[in-house]
């Protein structure tokens, strides 16, 4: 990119949140000396402010992000735009046909990612009635053994399915089958989990974390609790458990957002405004 630059060409690159969030968390983890130095070579912090600043305009995914921007590396605000992720709500819908599953949640995220937030998921549910599930969509993740080790230490393996990395037909799935998708990261950039529960007129508990109540909103698709807080999750998925018609007016509500804000039209219009911007700029 800085060749680029070098060559007079005007330079406009996507940044969905600065790495330094990322190493904030793992440096929050027991490591050894070794990990620790790996962790700081993984996450190349100089060059991505050097880089950032010497750009023509940065596009991000949500106005925290445009925030969180700012604030690491030191971009001016006006160098910034914010352009929301897309969604496919023909694919993310709901299915008619499949049946809830009584007392089920879903997490969908990597469970090795300390930023997602699990472990608070998993503190709050063993303080949920017995009957109370949890299906963890995670990617697949090649060295699980954060999230399992956890559900051996809270007694409840048999609470917790881990369905490794499955293909989109069988997520939609999952989440129209599930009663409530919570999402407790510690942060996200945008959090297309969030997103693609909504799409399938799935109510939502999320942390208030990162651009999560940006894409929650405050228009009833969910309820936003602090993050790191598991009694806080707890209570608001008893609350929504109890009170089905709450669920079909938070998912109906969630659905309505997506289809109106969370586009692939809006966000590729978007994207060519940005574009013409720099290139007017340019001269």
């Amino acid at each position: 990119m800085l060749l680029w630059k070098l060559l007079g060409v005007p330079v406009v690159s996507t940044l969905h949140h600065p790495l330094s969030i990322d190493r904030a968390t793992w440096f929050e983890q027991p490591a050894t000396l070794k990990q620790k130095v790996k962790r700081v070579l993984y996450y190349p912090l100089l060059m991505q402010r050097i880089v950032s600043n010497r750009l023509d305009r940065i596009i991000t995914v949500s106005h925290d992000s445009a925030r969180e921007i700012t604030h690491a590396f030191g971009v001016p605000p006006e160098k910034i735009r914010v352009v929301y992720n897309g969604l496919d709500s023909q694919q993310f819908t709901p299915l008619p046909g499949v049946a809830k599953k009584p007392n089920s949640l879903i997490f969908v995220g990597n469970s090795e990612d300390r930023k997602k937030g699990l472990l608070y998921l998993l503190q709050a549910l063993r303080h949920l009635p017995e009957w109370v599930s949890l299906t963890v969509v995670d990617g697949g993740a090649p060295q699980r053994s954060f999230a399992p080790m956890l559900t051996e230490k809270y007694g409840i393996v048999h609470r917790v399915h881990f369905t490794g990395k499955i293909g989109a037909g069988d997520l939609v799935r999952l989440y129209c089958s599930a009663e409530i998708a919570v999402v407790p990261s510690l942060y996200e950039g945008f959090g297309f989990p969030a997103a693609e529960a909504m799409a399938c007129e799935l109510p939502v508990v999320s942390s208030t974390a990162g651009a999560l109540p940006e894409v929650v909103g405050e228009d009833g698709a969910g309820i936003l609790v602090p993050p790191r807080n598991a009694p806080a999750l707890g209570q608001a998925i008893g609350r929504l458990l109890e009170d089905p018609g709450l669920r079909r007016q938070m998912g109906q509500a969630g659905r309505r957002r997506v289809t109106t804000l969370f586009t692939w039209e809006n966000a590729a219009r978007q994207m060519v405004d940005v574009y013409r911007e720099a290139i007017d700029a340019h001269g």
